[in-house]
């Protein structure tokens, strides 16, 4: 089940009607509050959040959506007209999935829920408990512990370790890490990830030699 929060009616329609099309069972609202109430017994596969709302903002809500334990894993698209890069650097540290700017084609509108779907399944499909020397996650509880104590990762950052840890010995490259943390779409700096394995291997201490620069491509889990 895909959830739409849209407050413009043409929009929503248009949304809805695509995603249908498309053979997704489609459950669309106006605001967060009827996002809300229409979840509490059906957690969606995926849910698409405009961030010019009434009421609540999408950003609220997201935030809401991340706070939630059923509910943090959900892979969210935001939607807005807001082009500027402080508003996607915005959502998506705070935990959205992908981005669409307004307007945008249907086709386009398709093939993103269907990849980040593709990337959501892959994610699931990992192992309960992922370890690398003393750092161990646990991918149902999302936690991660080194030497017994839990970290407080943010979003984005468990989820960059994430990547590394399921392909350990892999090299990731900063375009590749972009793409599957950040989404396909995000045009920031590849500066993002790097500022990013900066601060992860801060919390993860003397474990954070783990995480190997590879010069001119990306990093490494060894």
């Amino acid at each position: 089940m895909i959830y739409i929060v849209e407050d413009d009616a043409d929009i929503r329609e248009m949304e809805r009607y695509a995603l249908t099309s498309s053979g997704f069972d489609v459950i669309a609202c106006e605001t967060g509050r009827e996002l809300f109430e229409k979840m509490w017994d059906d957690i969606p596969e995926l849910v698409m959040l405009d961030i010019m709302l009434p009421g609540e903002d999408g950003l609220e809500i997201l935030s809401r959506l991340r706070a939630d334990a059923r509910l943090e894993s959900v892979p969210v698209i935001m939607v807005t007209a807001k082009t500027s890069e402080i508003d996607k650097v915005r959502g998506l540290d705070q935990g959205a999935d992908d981005y669409l700017t307004k307007p945008f084609g249907v086709m386009e509108l398709v093939s993103r829920v269907k990849a980040l779907l593709r990337r959501s399944r892959v994610r699931e499909a990992a192992h309960d408990k992922l370890i690398v020397g003393n750092i161990i996650m646990d991918c149902d509880k999302r936690t991660v512990s080194v030497d017994g104590q839990e970290l407080e990762l943010t979003f984005k950052e468990y989820e960059l370790l994430f990547a590394l840890m399921s392909n350990k010995g892999a090299v990731q490259s900063r375009e590749k890490l972009i793409n599957t943390v950040w989404g396909y779409d995000f045009a920031g700096e590849t500066r993002t990830v790097d500022m990013h394995i900066k601060t992860l291997r801060q919390k993860l201490g003397e474990s954070g030699r783990c995480i190997t620069t590879v010069r001119n491509v990306g990093y490494r889990m060894d």
